[in-house]
């Protein structure tokens, strides 16, 4: 059977070239006898993976010396714990914006460990909006800031990275990460789950300022010190070592493919064309402020809700799934991260062409 076109918001589709060197190298990976599954994560041949991953990503966002990359696991919803536990360090409050279902997560968790300013918030307007910086209430006793710059679901995105002065900015990157450039120097810790843009689930990355590090709140588990994992070079205990593996791949990829700037034109690009072809139609509606609109995660409706699960049915049979909606908004929703070609897009823009025309 050909391959599909994979829309999931994650786990999500890997570059073709990337599954198909993994295929090659499955049994014997590079005349050693074994899987990478199969090796030690002490041995030299995964130590060579993992530092040559690290030195990829790092090479591709241009992280700054002063930064720790970690290889973790526990996906970022571990992260909202993790993040108040080491970086509270003496304060008992932090700030956090709400700008949707990811953003309520992180900021329930949060509430565990110290009282939660919530700065600004876009739930007025059911989350389809960006909440303007000049409305944000900061506390500048605020220990964090910590927001979402893109939410899958409701497929709103920052497309700016927000001044919040000294305190340090910290970011939920999960489905953004990759897809262009960031100025790392601004924040003060990112996380991102791999399964989107950066790899198969399993594997969560943690770039994190170093003065940041080793100040922890009472009682934190030994697994959940950032300092655990930097002192040992995210191999305190066997990490996912697969998952990095194929991550180290997708950065191969992105450096062959042209780095994050290319990564940009192409995804900006994709998303015009989606976005163009929804504005267009009468039969098509995507609810969110063009201002703040994903790149990423690009919901969309019916304008006869009873046409959804036939939409679903046919675009399956055209090869385009998993685009049925997250089950809290419902409609439809197209991931398209970097390892959606732009075929991909092109192919599901005639398939809303062609349904729309045999369905009014």
């Amino acid at each position: 059977m050909p391959r599909v076109y994979n829309f999931s918001a994650g786990p999500a589709m890997l570059p073709a070239e990337v599954i198909e060197k993994a295929a090659s190298e499955m049994a014997d990976y590079q005349g050693t006898g074994m899987s990478v599954m199969e090796m030690s994560h002490r041995s030299k041949e995964f130590v060579s993976i993992a530092e040559k991953a690290e030195a990829d990503l790092r090479e591709l966002l241009r992280v700054p010396e002063n930064y720790k990359i970690l290889f973790l696991q526990g996906g970022a919803s571990s992260q909202f714990a993790m993040v108040p536990m080491n970086l509270l360090r003496g304060k008992t409050t932090a700030d956090y914006i709400n700008t949707g279902y990811w953003s309520k997560k992180a900021i329930a968790e949060a509430r565990r460990f110290c009282e939660v300013n919530i700065a600004a918030t876009s739930e007025d307007t059911n989350f389809t909006t960006i909440p303007p910086r000049d409305s944000w209430k900061l506390n500048p006793n605020a220990a964090y800031v910590h927001y979402t710059p893109n939410e899958t679901i409701g497929g709103v995105e920052f497309h700016e990275v927000p001044d919040v002065g000294d305190v340090p900015l910290v970011a939920d990157m999960s489905s953004t990460i990759l897809s262009r450039p960031i100025d790392v120097s601004r924040f003060g810790l990112i996380y991102a789950g791999a399964q989107k843009n950066i790899g198969p689930a399993g594997l969560t990355i943690v770039i994190v300022r170093e003065d940041l590090i080793g100040e922890t709140i009472k009682n934190t588990p030994t697994m959940f010190d950032y300092a655990t994992h930097a002192k040992a070079n995210s191999m305190y205990n066997t990490p996912p070592t697969y998952s990095w593996y194929i991550a180290g791949l997708v950065f191969e990829w992105i450096k062959e493919k042209g780095g994050l700037e290319k990564m940009a034109e192409i995804n900006r690009r994709k998303a015009e064309k989606l976005y163009n072809f929804i504005d267009s139609s009468d039969f098509y509606n995507n609810p969110v402020d063009p201002k703040c609109r994903s790149w990423m995660n690009i919901p969309f409706t019916l304008a006869n809700p009873e046409l959804d699960s036939k939409f679903l049915e046919l675009a399956k049979e055209a090869g385009l799934v998993n685009l049925k909606g997250h089950r809290s908004v419902g409609g439809m929703r197209a991931s398209i991260y970097n390892a959606m070609p732009e075929e991909g897009v092109d192919a599901l823009i005639n398939f809303m062409q062609e349904f729309e025309k045999n369905h009014t």
